[in-house]
């Protein structure tokens, strides 16, 4: 998606005769289009963003909600890239704030100080590759992947229509639902002007998006007959032409992970929701190894370029068979040497095999070159892989292998045990990746921890407060809200600490006495799905008042059914904790069950505390406790949303109160009124309800 400049604009001159207005100016005049008024610490963003721009100094910005912080640095973004003729990256880590970006802050922004600066500016959207569809693709320029997807009656697609929402359908039967999205992409592939897969309305499941899109390392580039067409082709060049391009952090992420050409040459990068960064890098850089994609890489290899697999085969059966022995555990040392040798047995035969992959002699059927290609790139990802795991020197890497049902990573759902490499560390990567050749501005409402920048700057590779003086500055620009009078912080300091149970009666009888005092209106945000549930089905039990659970529908739907009834509860786990936006009476009362430290077995965690500890540093307060003031903040922030907006922050952990790390955790949250009555609360909040 491309915006183009504001055509009323382009024949208008510069207001001033070479005077470009100050951003101050420019952001007064954007919010008076908006009808709104002057907010300080807007303000102050925008001044501030500006001139770490133009001193080519890395910034933090905190910004509490309310602050509008969006255009804070859009209107110093978009007048730096045209007045200095360098480009912005801007990025989101969630699709709705980059929605809200590019359909309508940076559109406005654009139009407004269109006519005060040299020039129009020009703007552009940039995905993944494998975010757009492939017209070459869809019109059997590669192999399909399934044999028996259109094995099915015509009609199917009119009679089993898919629901709102992507991984959604009216049926659950396999293949044949899986047809009938096919059809529909095939079918939207004639209407799309973008190919952006968001921009599909109602969405289809990953399976279904696989076979109309192609990974960059499966495209065949400048051999393509529709390369004039090709829709990721055509929003990197609108990228390569726009003065700011917005895109989000996955997209920092495989830039940062050794592929800086993905972005177009920029001097400053932008980053709203900056406290997600870190971990998004980290999953962007983290890879799995299984006998499944050995397997799949083999049989691509053998159907699309008649390559004889035997050696790869056999290494895949014994890494297979020694995997499968493998306890679900961490590798503080590196693979064992049996599985090491497995592993390297893997990459050996995967490095001999790319070099017969390549299209049969005079076989010139349709769909050859694609099918080569996403031949050489599943082999090619193999030998990477496994490369980065049976190297010597794997201290840079957490390795660990996961079961199915067993920890974190685990999660697949498809009963395969995998190995996993996930970087130690990934501010080496941002510092290298982003920061080397361009200036960062860093934005949220959550980059102070313990009320200070040192743990965030740390996790973006930018050192601590006074190393290398000059090169980051951190400032808080507060918020509007006046968070002492609208809400309270509740912290239950006469309940048990929290065990191994996912709730306990104690428990249950505190929730349901605060549900009932603010008479439903609750957001209850809990460490675990098991909890969730089990709070919600006595929830159900004990009160007369809806109570809805993640999982029960998608989340966008469940979160509108919250936001329309007062009266109804909701639910959930992490997904809850950042980004739901429901200001007025339907969220009287956050509900936070326990203090959201990592599992003790997330194996990046474990190892990244190690590291710390190793290093003479406390492990704990580095990575646990920072881990959890980061969510506590963030579940906090679900309250106010509004200047109207009053409640109770609920937290059901004593250990807030009465551990020696309370303190630090309750400085990174809102400056709520604190107490530990159960009466004060219950009632204000039966005052809030009447």
């Amino acid at each position: 998606m491309t915006t183009e400049p504001v055509d009323a604009a382009a024949d208008v001159a510069p207001e001033g005769a070479g005077t470009v207005p100050s951003v101050e100016e420019l952001l007064d005049l954007t919010v008076a289009r908006l009808g709104g008024g002057r907010r300080d610490g807007q303000h102050q963003m925008a001044v501030e963003v500006s001139d770490a721009i133009d001193a080519g100094r890395h910034l933090l910005v905190q910004a509490g909600t309310g602050t509008g912080k969006s255009l804070g640095y859009l209107v110093p973004a978009v007048r730096h890239a045209v007045v200095a003729d360098e480009r912005v990256i801007v990025s989101t880590a969630t699709l709705a704030l980059q929605r809200q970006v590019i359909t309508r802050d940076l559109p406005l922004v654009a139009e407004v100080v269109a006519p005060r600066l040299p020039r129009p500016p020009k703007v552009a959207l940039l995905k993944g590759w494998h975010n757009y569809l492939c017209l070459h693709k869809t019109s059997g320029g590669y192999p399909v992947d399934d044999a028996t997807l259109f094995d099915l009656p015509s009609d199917a697609a009119a009679e089993h229509p898919a629901e709102e929402g992507r991984g959604r359908s009216r049926r659950d039967d396999g293949a044949a639902t899986l047809a009938d999205h096919v059809r529909l992409l095939h079918a939207w592939a004639q209407q799309t002007d973008s190919g952006d897969r968001d921009e599909l309305v109602p969405g289809v499941p990953d399976r279904a998006w696989r076979q109309v899109s192609v990974t960059s390392l499966e495209c065949i580039g400048q051999r393509c007959p529709l390369l004039s067409e090709c829709f990721p082709e055509r929003a990197r060049a609108a990228a390569r032409e726009a003065d700011v391009v917005v895109t989000n952090h996955a997209m920092l992420g495989i830039a940062a992970s050794g592929s800086p050409n993905v972005l177009p040459e920029h001097g400053v990068v932008v980053v709203d929701e900056a406290h997600e960064l870190a971990d998004r890098i980290t999953s962007a850089a983290t890879v799995d190894l299984s006998l499944t994609s050995i397997e799949h890489a083999a049989r691509l290899a053998r159907r699309h370029a008649g390559a004889e697999t035997a050696v790869l085969d056999a290494a895949a059966q014994s890494f297979g068979s020694l995997l499968a022995q493998q306890p679900a555990e961490r590798y503080p040392l590196g693979l064992p040497d049996e599985l090491r040798t497995a592993v390297s047995a893997v990459r050996d035969a995967a490095r001999e095999l790319l070099t017969r992959v390549k299209p049969e002699p005079g076989k010139g059927k349709e769909g050859a070159e694609g099918g080569t290609k996403m031949a050489q790139s599943a082999v090619l990802q193999l030998f990477e892989v496994a490369e980065r795991m049976a190297a010597e020197d794997s201290t840079s890497d957490v390795l660990w292998c996961a079961r199915p049902g067993d920890g974190p990573g685990s999660g697949w759902g498809d009963g395969v045990s995998r190995l996993h490499a996930a970087p130690l560390h990934v501010a080496g990567l941002i510092r290298a990746g982003l920061l080397a050749e361009a200036t960062g501005v860093f934005t949220s409402a959550t980059l102070t921890l313990g009320g200070r920048f040192d743990a965030v700057a740390g996790s973006l590779g930018l050192g601590r407060d006074g190393d290398d003086a000059g090169e980051w500055k951190g400032v808080d620009v507060g918020s509007p809200f006046d968070y002492p009078r609208q809400g309270i912080l509740y912290v239950a300091r006469h309940l048990p600490a929290p065990g191994r149970e996912p709730t306990t009666d104690a428990q249950l009888d505190e929730i349901a006495g605060l549900i009932e005092a603010a008479g439903g209106r609750t957001l209850g945000l809990f460490s675990s799905r098991r909890a969730a549930t089990a709070a919600a089905e006595a929830m159900r039990e004990r009160l007369d008042v809806p109570v809805l659970a993640q999982g029960d529908d998608q989340l966008p739907t469940l979160v509108r059914q919250f936001a329309d009834d007062p009266a109804t509860c909701l639910f959930g786990t992490l997904s809850l904790w950042q980004g739901v936006d429901v200001p007025g009476p339907s969220c009287r009362l956050v509900l936070i069950d326990r203090i959201p430290f990592p599992r003790p077995d997330d194996p990046v965690r474990s190892a990244r505390t190690r590291a710390v500890e190793q290093a003479g540093g406390n492990g704990f307060m580095q990575v646990s406790a920072t881990h959890a003031a980061l969510l506590l903040a963030q579940g906090a922030g679900r309250l106010i949303r509004s200047a109207e907006d009053r409640g109770v922050v609920a937290v059901l952990d004593p250990r807030l109160a009465t551990a020696r790390y309370g303190t630090f955790l309750t400085r990174s949250m809102p400056d709520f009124w604190p107490t530990t009555d159960p009466g004060v609360v219950r009632a204000a909040l039966r005052r809030l309800d009447a």
